[in-house]
């Protein structure tokens, strides 16, 4: 029987998959199944996936398709997991052996939704906790309980347990092509969440490395404007705007004005940079021209 589908996808990830499967494979929770999709690798991360399910083959799949991106494997993942619940976990990172052993310990108490747990962020000289920001479990969301999620709640895709059934309708899916897609799968979810908890374990390993898209610049940067535009559109189609307007408000002024010009500073392009705070503002006031008077900017 299996309990909890584990989505890894691979792209060109020959230096890190070995220590990402075998935290996998020795995990003390043995109700699962491991979904390695090759994304149209190039180096020896097929093979290498192989040799695991060939000596796992009760415990392993693997899936290789043509490069299609991040967000598609993981949808594919989803479409083809026999678990009542799913976990993502990125090809270069690792979990510790009794992180799923633990969710599941909670999913025992409840059939909670959604589960979040810590992070470790390893640098080459120091290890940082990142709390999941989901700090109390609710068996019963209320309205205040999902304005805290827009304010608190860590957007990474791989911190979390999810009841599978959050995905059946294609919207909750991951958008193609796009950064940031965690962000747009997550505060989609928001509203439609019923149950919520947390562990306080550190139970996932994401290592810093150079080429983190967290610390270097890129075109791409600019789809968090995409991403934005779109939570805004989904709430809009689903009437949930006037519900959550303070809250989107919020979330709109902080990417726009923190994460995406924090990080279009690292072009060290002056002139690029000058354009973008000249588009955020453009957007922001936009969508929400009053943003002054938002009541969770002025608490913080």
């Amino acid at each position: 029987m299996v309990d909890i589908s584990v989505i890894v996808p691979v792209y060109n990830a020959e230096k890190y998959i070995i220590s990402c499967l075998d935290s996998l494979i020795n995990q003390t929770k043995k109700e699962i199944e491991i979904i390695l999709i090759n994304d149209g690798s190039k180096d020896n991360s097929l093979e290498i996936l192989n040799k695991y399910a060939e000596k796992y083959p009760n415990l392993i799949k693997v899936i290789s398709q043509e490069n299609q991106g991040l967000s598609v494997t993981r949808n594919n993942g989803i479409k083809c997991a026999n678990g009542k619940y799913v976990f993502f976990v990125d090809s270069d990172d690792v979990v510790k052996i009794d992180v799923l052993e633990k969710l599941w310990e909670k999913v025992k108490e409840y059939e909670y939704d959604l589960i979040a747990y810590d992070v470790e962020l390893i640098y080459p000289d120091k290890t940082v906790i990142v709390k999941s920001g989901i700090t109390e479990d609710k068996k019963e969301l209320t309205k205040n309980d999902k304005n805290k999620l827009f304010q608190d709640m860590y957007c990474v895709a791989w911190n979390k347990l999810y009841k599978k059934e959050l995905f059946d309708d294609e919207k909750m899916l991951f958008t193609p092509k796009i950064w940031f897609e965690d962000v747009l799968v997550l505060h989609k979810l928001i509203p439609n969440l019923k149950s919520i908890a947390h562990i306080d374990f550190a139970g996932y390993k994401y290592y810093q490395r150079e080429n983190s898209i967290t610390y270097t610049y890129s075109e791409k940067l600019i789809d968090i404007h995409f991403v934005m535009e779109s939570i805004l559109k989904y709430y809009k189609e689903e009437n949930f705007f006037e519900d959550y307007k303070n809250e989107l408000e919020y979330m709109y002024v902080r990417y726009m004005y923190a994460t995406y010009l924090k990080r279009l500073s690292k072009s060290k392009d002056k002139k690029r940079f000058k354009e973008g705070v000249e588009f955020a503002i453009s957007e922001v006031n936009k969508n929400f021209p009053n943003y002054k008077k938002n009541i969770y900017l002025n608490r913080s």
